[in-house]
């Protein structure tokens, strides 16, 4: 009786394995044990990152509205109380592209929100 073997079987897995390791340096696109665990690694950062994607826009859309409202005389959060009291429901990143790509726009809406400020701290 001959012995049954599984070569065809694990060499289909390497193959697939290689095609997802293609690009990666060194013996992590070689070598079977190290590709996997490279794989598996990288896997866990793209989800990590997918979610600290969302935070960095987030952070980036935030400073562009603060550097473009300090050029017009009024600070980020004094901007968002305004609005908030104006009821204006326009979310970071759309006010962040208003103050890159339409800075007239951009510029009503602060005056909207500093319409709406008390008057202690718009005068300050």
């Amino acid at each position: 009786m001959t012995r049954a073997r599984s070569g065809k079987t694990v060499m289909r897995s390497r193959k697939r394995l290689r095609k997802l390791t293609k690009g990666f340096r060194l013996s992590r696109h070689n070598l079977v044990r190290q590709s996997e665990i490279t794989l598996i690694r990288g896997r866990v950062y793209a989800f990590r990152d997918r979610r600290v994607r969302k935070r960095d826009f987030r952070k980036l859309w935030i400073i562009r509205v603060n550097a473009a409202c300090r050029m017009r005389g009024l600070r980020y959060s004094e901007l968002i109380y305004g609005l908030h009291h104006a009821q204006v429901e326009l979310d970071r990143k759309t006010l962040a592209d208003l103050a890159v790509h339409d800075p007239d726009a951009f510029t009503k809406v602060l005056e909207l929100a500093r319409a709406h400020l008390p008057a202690a701290a718009a005068s300050a």
